[in-house]
Parts: C-alpha cells; structure tokens; sequence
C-alpha cells in the first residue's frame, strides 16, 4: 500500500527539496576532486605492475585510512586490529616482492622511482578521499544515498571536464574526442568502475571505510585468477603467501575478541554505585507506598479526566 504524504510534507523530487539537498551535500565535492586523481593514477599504475599486485598495493590504504580515521573521525581501535593491519602490511609485502620490471624507464624516471612515487600518491590520495567521503554522507544522512551518489558523481563529471578542456588547451581540439581509441572492452570497464563506486557509497554511508577496503581484498584471489588467464601472468607462491596473510589479516582485524572494550570499572567505584541503587530502590518503595495511600484519599477533578494525548 502506497504510503500517504502528510500535510504540508515536502515531495522528495520536488526542486526545493532538491536544491536544499545539494547545499547540504556540497562537502561531496572534495572527495570528488580526489577521486577524479585517483582514477588516473590507476591506469598509470597498470604500467608498473601486473592487476593482481595492483589490487594488493590497494590494500595498504587500509593502513593510512585507520590512521586517517583515528586523526579525523576519532575512532578507536585496539591493540589486535593494530597488529592485524600490520599483518596486512605484511602480506602485502611478501606479494610484492622482485614484481618490478628492470632495465626499463618511464617519463625519465628508473622504472623502480617512478613506481614507488606513483604508489605513495595511489595509496594516499584515495585514502583521504575515502575518509572524508565517509564523513560527507554520514554528516547529511538523512539525505537519500541515491542523491548523494547524484551530487558525488555529478562533481566528478565537472572535474573531469575540466581536465579534458586543460588537455585540449595543450594537445590541441583534437584530444576532445574523448570517446576515441574506446572499444567494447573499455566500455564495460567503464562500467563496472561506475558500478563499483556506487556500490562503495553504501559501505562508507551504512558501514564502515575500513570494512570496505578489507572487502575488496576478496576479490584480489579473482583478479590474479583473471590476471593469469587473460594475460599469462604467472601465480607466484609469493602471491599465494601474499594473499593467505590477508585473508587471516582480514579474520583477526574483525574478530569479536578484537573488538575495542570500555576500560574495567574500579572495584570500590562499583560498590558505591550498587549502594546507591540499593538505597534508591528503598526510596522508591517508601515513595511508592506514600502515592497510593494518597491517590486512595484523592478525588478525581473533570480535568484529570482528560486523555494524555488528544483525540
């Protein structure tokens, strides 16, 4: 049964509604902006490393986003999840090891410079987009998801406007042709990015950053399946060690035995407290007993009579 609108409530398509909305939502233009960079830096990231090792170099923003988080949105987090990111760290390590190529050279740079510095911006800048993003929706989260992911993406198409006409100023009218080079390939991974970006507003609006990021490492074990069967690469017994220390990375970050617990309160604290809700009860039944002797004496008035609440 269609729910019926109430006086004087708002429609949610209506323009008002819509403009307050996005006055609201205006902070989803920063991580927006930052997308836009990290978007880039994934294809060039593909120049450097195979999908399976890009996808596991993803995993060490979980490390700068809970520090991100603790800085930013104060969360807590014990000493296990500590020690299970540090495990991630670890993991991570193992896959990545003699997974550069050598003797080579990009934009003037050893291959080696290049693929650190480009992987220090990989890690950092969508990790401070995914944080803040988190905080932009859950600040307005009233707000429909949908909307938002509306505003967040409506942003993201400015920005990269912007950026394609910044290109046409230097490389000429020619590189407008944005939709040149492109095959159906390209355009279902277009897709699937668009997909997948709108799938991460739910995690960072009903869930959690890091909840997120851990999920995309179970889908690492597919990329490097993929990986090796569309483009020859080899499952390396590092990738294999790599991914393992993950997945028992991800199992102890979100154990309940890991789970931050409020400090023991002291022994002599709560003896007071059971004192005094002792003493509180006795003083309730004394109170109790002196209202019903009272309430037996007490005649009712016309006005006692009414409802609490109005017919």
């Amino acid at each position: 049964m269609a729910r019926q609108k109430k006086v004087g409530e708002k429609s949610l398509l209506s323009l008002s509604t819509f403009v307050q909305a996005a006055r609201n939502n205006v902070l989803l233009a920063v991580p927006a902006f930052l997308y836009a960079i990290s978007n880039y830096l994934k294809f060039i990231m593909q120049l450097y490393f195979n999908p399976a090792t890009v996808k596991m170099l993803g995993n060490l923003k979980v490390l700068v986003i809970a520090v991100l988080l603790k800085m930013i949105m104060k969360r807590r987090f014990s000493i296990i999840q500590w020690e299970a990111l540090a495990l991630l760290l670890i993991g991570i390590s193992v896959n990545q090891l003699r997974t550069l190529p050598e003797g080579s050279s990009a934009m003037g740079l050893p291959v080696a410079t290049g693929a650190y510095l480009y992987t220090l911006i990989f890690v950092s800048v969508p990790s401070f987009a995914s944080v803040y993003n988190e905080y932009a929706l859950k600040s307005q989260f009233e707000t429909s998801i949908y909307l938002q992911n509306l505003f967040l993406y409506g942003y993201g198409a400015i920005f990269n406007f912007l950026a394609i006409l910044v290109t046409a100023i230097f490389k000429g009218p020619s590189s407008l042709d944005i939709l040149h080079g492109h095959s159906r390939a390209t355009m279902l991974l277009i897709c699937n990015n668009a997909a997948q970006g709108i799938l991460s507003s739910f995690f960072f609006k009903y869930a959690d950053t890091i909840l997120k990021k851990y999920s995309s490492t179970v889908a690492t074990i597919f990329t490097g399946i993929a990986s090796a069967v569309l483009f020859g690469h080899a499952l390396t017994m590092n990738f294999i060690l790599g991914i393992s220390i993950v997945f028992i990375s991800m199992h102890q970050f979100f154990s309940p035995l890991s789970k931050v617990k409020d400090e023991p309160r002291d022994d002599s604290l709560e003896m007071v407290d059971s004192q005094n809700s002792q003493r509180s009860k006795d003083s309730s039944f004394i109170n109790m007993t002196a209202g019903a002797n009272d309430d037996a004496s007490h005649h009712v008035g016309h006005d006692e009579k009414a409802p609490l609440l109005p017919i």
